[in-house]
């Protein structure tokens, strides 16, 4: 009883964290946005106040240590693919609950939640919330996902996502009225809130309103038939997946509850994004967030980024820059009346080497899978020479683990098989049966072809490129020929979980700054992405219909805990369970790290305000600039 007693009470409390309690005396005088004042005056759009909600999230950016904006202006930025508007998501990071400044989860969305012992997870809504086209947002929207959408085997035939099932069990989901949601299980799931929070979040809403239009429970037969043939798709549910799309942000039809909406339709070199009129962030001030009207977002081939941010070209710019481009950058600033910051990294690793355990070749295979050639690959890299050559000392040559941000930090764990040593890297090859050589000092392996090791790239990152050149001429000191082959992204991850892939070379693990709170599911062979067992991965997301099962002992010692983890009750038995996990990667060297810590150039604006100096670029957690709040930047003049 007391245990659920201190849960509830630390629910209140976060709720309370993340903004003001609002209430009816507490909401200041709302200030009526300019770029919306000519729809309020013709009447097509109410006023601020009808439009927030009644218990909106008040920001008071003077105890952020922020300045108080004003509303205008609009903010240039670049992507390099078509389909990456989707960041505009991730960037407006309005999530059911998100983590805040240090990395807490707080309610956004939600005006609060409650937390059961893991088990009974309480959604509260805030009244008077609405969708970007003023329909209100409900329990109707979680209903409608939950009964409509995520159980209908036309729609979702895999049925409801992994991370709601329990020891094999989904949740029974409740709805007590419009603004309550209730998530009930019979076993933990520590997962789920901090789910919710992710840079790609899973979505367990849906415009109902909207949607229902294209369902065959709601919808008029007659009209439906009509919208399947004008779209010239096969099924009402083809339909209703292709509209459905509230994470690639490319149906501008679609309502929204992010900060901006998209306003452009179709394929475009630009695409313009402009402020949610019910958005339900406001200041302690009283105007209604954003600050900024409209971002402009521009699709350019990856090699102009640097080149057209250097030119002045944007206001807010990390997506594609590297360190490489810093020096240019800072050339450029009086010119192009901007300020190049370097931020912190939050990836495990900046450049880290995968061999993939279950690559088809059955030779090469069973060598991947000796820890002791993946060690001695590991002792072969010079990372201090790379270092010097890519980051000016400014990186931290480490093998792949957490930051020393992570409670969980462990010296012994980062520097683990990662210290250059020519003389124990070739004992140790010896030692695992690659002791012949041929007349060029390649050694051979069993079968007798030449130890050429192909690692893939996504050809994206010259620092990669530069980086395995440097590995190249170690590794050839060992005898081990590195032939690097250039890939499309798509094409490399597809080659990687079909096994057809010897080694690849991506960032570490995309969370390398995990708190108490965090999941350790992804140390765990549970998904194909993680590129050093992908078949592993598969069979694990498929419940054995595909891939493989893990073979080796510590691989299966790393799934026991993960699950032990999701059933620990208390922070000391997560914490054991995190220790044991991370211990287990630093000595199996299933991704071979080369260095964090890695500054990151980001570009702003002299114009742009609020954007913090120091701060942390990291996928997760934190959705890139989404943890830094941009709809709290604004333009000074």
């Amino acid at each position: 009883m007391f245990k659920t007693t201190r849960l509830l009470f630390l629910a209140v409390t976060m709720a309370l964290a993340s903004g003001l309690p609002a209430t009816a005396d507490t909401i200041p005088d709302l200030q009526e946005s300019t770029f919306w004042k000519a729809e309020v005056d013709s009447g097509n759009l109410p006023p601020v106040q009808d439009r927030i909600p009644k218990e909106p999230l008040i920001v008071d950016l003077s105890a952020k240590g922020r300045e108080f904006g004003k509303q205008g202006g609009t903010l240039r930025t670049m992507v390099t693919r078509s389909k990456d508007i989707r960041q505009m998501v991730v960037y407006g990071y309005a999530r059911l609950v998100g983590f805040d400044s240090n990395y807490e989860l707080v309610p956004d969305l939600l005006a609060s939640f409650e937390n059961e012992a893991d088990r009974k997870f309480t959604l509260r809504l805030r009244k008077g919330h609405k969708w970007s086209n003023g329909a209100p947002f409900t329990s109707e929207d979680f209903r409608y996902w939950w009964e409509d959408v995520a159980n209908n085997e036309l729609l979702s035939p895999t049925g409801p996502p992994d991370f709601l099932r329990v020891e094999g069990e989904l949740p029974t989901v409740t709805f007590p009225d419009e603004t309550t949601i209730v998530y009930e299980w019979g076993a933990p799931n520590p997962n789920f809130l901090q789910t919710l929070a992710q840079a790609r979040p899973p979505f367990i809403y849906r415009p109902a309103e909207f949607l229902k239009q294209y369902h065959e429970k709601f919808a008029d037969k007659e009209q439906l038939a009509f919208a399947v043939e004008d779209a010239r798709v096969k099924s009402w549910a083809a339909l209703h997946n292709k509209l459905d799309n509230l994470y690639k942000f490319d149906n501008h039809e679609l309502p929204t509850l992010q900060p901006w909406l998209n306003a452009s339709s179709g394929k475009k070199i630009r695409h313009n994004f402009v402020r949610n009129p019910y958005y339900h962030r406001i200041d302690s001030h009283g105007v209604q967030l954003p600050y900024i009207d409209v971002v402009e977002m521009e699709i350019v081939a990856p090699g102009l980024v640097a080149a057209k941010t250097n030119a002045g070209e944007t206001d807010l710019q990390g997506r594609g820059l590297d360190f490489r481009d810093a020096s240019i950058l800072k050339k450029g600033e009086a010119e192009g009346n901007y300020k190049t910051l370097l931020w912190k990294t939050g990836v495990a690793s900046q450049i880290a080497i995968y061999p993939n355990l279950n690559y088809e070749d059955e030779v090469w295979r069973e060598v991947l899978r000796d820890a002791r050639v993946r060690r001695a690959l590991s002792l072969a890299i010079d990372r201090q020479t790379i270092n010097q050559a890519l980051y000016f000392k400014l990186a931290h040559p480490a093998a792949m683990s957490v930051l020393p941000a992570s409670p969980f930090y462990d010296e012994d764990n980062a520097q683990a098989w990662a210290q250059f040593d020519i003389d124990r890297a070739n004992s140790m090859l010896d030692e695992a049966g690659l002791n012949q050589r041929d007349k060029n000092g390649i050694r051979l392996l069993p079968d007798g072809r030449p130890m050429e090791l192909v690692i893939e790239t996504a050809g994206e990152r010259q620092e990669v490129e530069n980086a395995l050149q440097i590995v190249t001429d170690n590794w050839r000191e060992v005898g081990v020929k590195l032939v690097m082959r250039p890939l499309d992204r798509d094409i490399l991850r597809n080659r990687v979980f079909s096994g057809s892939t010897m080694a690849s070379v991506w960032y570490g693990w995309d969370d390398g700054i995990p708190q108490m709170h965090t999941s350790p599911v992804y140390l765990a062979p549970t998904d194909q992405v993680f590129l050093a067992w992908p078949k592993w991965g598969q069979f694990h997301q498929t419940g054995g219909d595909a891939g493989e099962p893990p073979d080796l002992p510590e691989a299966a010692r790393l799934m026991e805990l993960s699950h032990t983890w999701e059933n620990a009750t208390t922070d000391s038995e997560r914490q054991a369970v995190w220790e044991e996990m991370l211990k287990i990667h630093a000595d199996q060297v299933y991704g071979i790290g080369i260095l964090n810590s890695a500054p990151q150039p980001i570009v702003v604006s002299n114009r742009l305000k609020n954007v913090p100096e120091q701060a942390m670029w990291a996928w997760e957690p934190g959705a890139h600039f989404g943890v830094h709040r941009p709809d709290e930047f604004f333009f000074a003049d």
